[in-house]
């Protein structure tokens, strides 16, 4: 199943009051990271492109680059973990197929678990396990589903320094030629990670020019901690640092 980009083109208002006006390019089998201070916006274009319950009112576009319906090509990995504590971690790995009423393949998800380094603990439960552990799962059950479009908003926040540029790169890794859109607020992550980078404001969204080397990029990359301290700045005095 090949990655399409998506375009998200429209108004979003909550209550009568307008909320955003977005124009948004995702390019195909590209990391696309959207930045943004809280509360303008950015969970709900992972909502709307979803197709979820925005509590508000969406007019425009929303539509993949190839002209095929989104619906089933989309899968999805939040901040929380959200794994079931009543089962195992190949067993949450499955859900999906299982709540879908497929045949779940157990080998598959078992191959998967060793992919993120977790087959050793595949029969224990997430309370048994470290945050980063926990993460590694979601993104174990995220490559389960299969699917060519991956929405992650902010998946690696709640993690220490460490785990996160390790779970930041087994994301690069794992889910290469994929669509990826990325929530976050991690000016640094952004850098590291992204083909492209988009600041969504009040105002609307801005294209911000991403480092030219490879992704994952080395934490010490000159190009990358530059670009992290642009964005940094744009975003605690967007006037003055436009």
């Amino acid at each position: 199943m090949s990655a399409p980009g998506i375009s998200l083109e429209g108004q979003h208002s909550i209550g009568g009051l307008p909320l955003f006006d977005a124009e948004l390019m995702i390019p195909a089998a590209r990391w696309t990271c959207l930045l943004g201070r809280s509360g303008v916006g950015k969970s709900t274009i992972l909502r709307l492109i979803l197709g979820l319950e925005t509590g508000g009112v969406f007019t425009g576009r929303i539509a993949a680059t190839d002209g095929a319906a989104l619906t089933g090509r989309i899968t999805y990995m939040a901040q929380s973990d959200l794994l079931l504590p009543w089962l195992t971690v190949r067993e949450n790995v499955c859900i999906g197929a299982r709540l879908r009423g497929e045949r779940v393949d157990v080998a598959r998800a078992s191959a998967l678990l060793d992919r993120v380094g977790l087959g050793p603990h595949a029969g224990k439960r997430p309370p048994a396990l470290s945050g980063g552990m926990r993460q590694r799962a979601a993104l174990a059950r995220t490559l389960f589903e299969d699917r060519p479009v991956v929405l992650l908003d902010e998946p690696f926040s709640a993690l220490d320094a460490g785990t996160r540029a390790d779970m930041q790169e087994l994301a690069a890794a794992l889910l290469q030629g994929r669509t990826v859109l990325l929530v976050t607020h991690d000016p640094a992550e952004a850098a590291r990670l992204g083909h492209g980078i988009v600041v969504m404001s009040a105002q609307g969204m801005t294209a911000w020019p991403a480092p030219r080397s490879a992704t994952p990029r080395p934490v010490s990359d000159a190009e990358a901690l530059d670009c992290q301290t642009r964005l940094l700045d744009h975003l605690r005095h967007p006037r003055a640092a436009a």
